[in-house]
């Protein structure tokens, strides 16, 4: 079980006497005046947090989120998947060319960003931060499963130009189905006889409790010396003062009270709700960007003799026309310490920027700079529109009919239906078409380096350290070379690709199994 968390720690706080995010520190006795405030009580501002304070033990760090307690929207594990996304098993990051080869790049570098997020949590074992990653990690295998000619071929390129790499070493493939019947038997019950079927398996794959271990990092932080963490406070302005410093205004629900604090640095981490408070920055990379909306829901079994009959998360193909997240995947996942069984994502279509948000969320975001970009995107995404309506008109009885192509005898007594987490795809400019919908994160900072906001979705919290050692790239650009041996003893890859080096990416991948205690799966 996690460890309960305080709701709030207050402290005198030291301060920067450097207006610039390079904040050599001096002391105050103001608590209203930080050197680094963190929107948002997810696993990106934990991440973040984190690194700070192993990089700078003496700024001074408040963290403000809106709900009674952190990790309670896209970072709560019934909120998303749990996939430590390596690219193992999800089809969407090979595309197939037109010679029918299979283009890797992008499985190569979601992976090694995978790799980083592992160091890191391996530095916090070492360093006993974290006591355990079996809080928040579980070796579960990670399978890909098709059927049909055309896809078994796509699979049999994929595993070839896969697991040459040493990235993805130890990766099977199976058209046996006694075989595949072995690895995962729920998706070859009473399953039709004739059908070409496919799988590959990694054993590297994992199963991650996101919201465990965005608990167990912010236990660490309030309990650092002037760190501070504040629930039931939502942040509605953020202006840059006449000093340079940024004014954050700050609304206490619990006593209906505001008040203002200033930061030398400012993260907006607050999931799909980091879009407004960007704009409300008003720096001019913000202009121009909007948000898209989309609403997870999954299938979760209520049968334990059927969630104990399946230990991996299989992924499919989505289908024609149909955008990435839909990609289908059926996932044993561990939270507390339990297993649980979910099938999705089936999407739905919510104006909100956050499961907890306001149906309001949207239309306050639509800017003079940004409606060009989204009328463009409404116009030219047709299938996306398509996909989102035929998704929510969709009855119990259809949804169990997409589970029957994982697992033919499924019956629909044995599961629920279960609302996830908001996604805001990023909605950009485009010289060409006016308007593009990006499907990924991204960093947008100021100039100055003084403010930071991550946008967009997948692959998500599974790739936080590496997305937030972005952060420190654009946003402590001068504080770099000071940082750099640090740096290099919390991710030994630290400057170099993993891709290149077939020594150190088995030698840190042996390294990581073992402290995280992830015997294969």
């Amino acid at each position: 079980m996690d460890p309960a968390l305080p709701a709030c720690k207050v402290q005198k706080a030291n301060t920067a006497d450097n207006a610039e995010t390079t904040m050599s520190s001096t002391t105050t006795d103001t608590a209203s005046s930080v050197d680094v405030v963190l929107i948002g009580g997810g696993v990106m501002s934990a991440t973040l947090g984190t690194l700070l304070r192993q990089l700078q033990p003496d700024w001074s760090i408040s963290i403000f989120e809106r709900l009674d307690s952190v990790a309670e929207e896209s970072s709560n594990a019934w909120n998303n998947a749990g996939t430590g996304h390596s690219a193992l098993c999800e089809l969407n990051y090979t595309p197939q060319q037109a010679d029918g080869s299979v283009d890797i790049s992008k499985a190569i570098n979601v992976n090694e960003q995978f790799q980083v997020s592992r160091q890191f949590w391996t530095y916090l074992v070492e360093q006993n931060i974290l006591a355990s990653a079996r809080d928040f990690l579980t070796p579960v295998p990670h399978m890909s499963f098709v059927w049909g000619d055309k896809n078994v071929s796509f699979l049999q390129a994929r595993y070839k130009a896969l697991s040459a790499h040493p990235l993805f070493s130890g990766m099977e493939f199976a058209q046996d189905q006694a075989q595949i019947a072995q690895w995962a038997p729920l998706i070859m019950r009473n399953r039709p006889a004739g059908q070409n079927l496919a799988v590959t398996r990694s054993l590297r794959g994992t199963d991650v409790n996101f919201g465990a271990l965005t608990r167990l990092l912010f236990t660490y932080l309030v309990s650092t010396p002037a760190c501070t963490l504040h629930t039931k406070h939502d942040v509605h302005d953020i202006r840059r003062g006449s000093d340079g410093r940024w004014v954050i205004k700050v609304q206490d629900t619990r006593l209906n009270t505001e008040r203002e604090v200033k930061a030398r640095f400012v993260f907006i981490g607050g999931g799909g709700g980091a879009l407004p408070l960007l704009q409300k920055t008003g720096i001019p990379e913000s202009r121009g960007v909007g948000g898209f909306p989309v609403s997870g829901q999954f299938l979760r079994c209520t049968n334990p003799d059927i969630i104990a009959q399946h230990h991996a998360k299989i992924y499919g193909k989505a289908s024609v026309g149909a955008p990435p997240m839909s990609v289908p995947h059926l996932d044993t996942r561990m939270i507390d310490g339990t297993p649980a069984l979910l099938f999705g994502p089936y999407a739905g279509f919510s104006t909100r920027f956050l499961k907890n948000g306001s149906l309001m969320d949207l239309p306050r975001s639509i800017r003079a700079g940004n409606i060009s970009a989204m009328l463009a995107v409404a116009r030219d995404n047709w299938p996306l529109t398509k996909y989102l309506i035929e998704q929510v008109m969709q009855s119990h009885n259809d949804r169990i009919k997409a589970l029957r192509d994982f697992i033919p005898d499924a019956q629909a007594k044995d599961w629920e239906l279960v609302v996830a987490g908001q996604r805001v795809q990023i909605i950009k400019k485009d010289a060409k078409k006016g308007g593009v919908l990006q499907f990924g994160t991204e960093v947008i900072s100021s100039a100055d380096g003084s403010v930071a906001a991550l946008l967009g979705a997948s692959p998500g919290a599974s790739t936080a350290a590496p997305i937030m050692l972005t952060v420190l790239k654009k946003c402590f650009a001068s504080k770099l070379p000071e940082w750099e041996d640090k740096l290099k003893q919390i991710i030994p890859s630290y400057g170099q690709k993993l891709a290149d080096n077939t020594a150190l990416c088995a030698q840190l991948f042996d390294k990581t199994t073992s402290v995280l205690g992830l015997k294969e799966a």
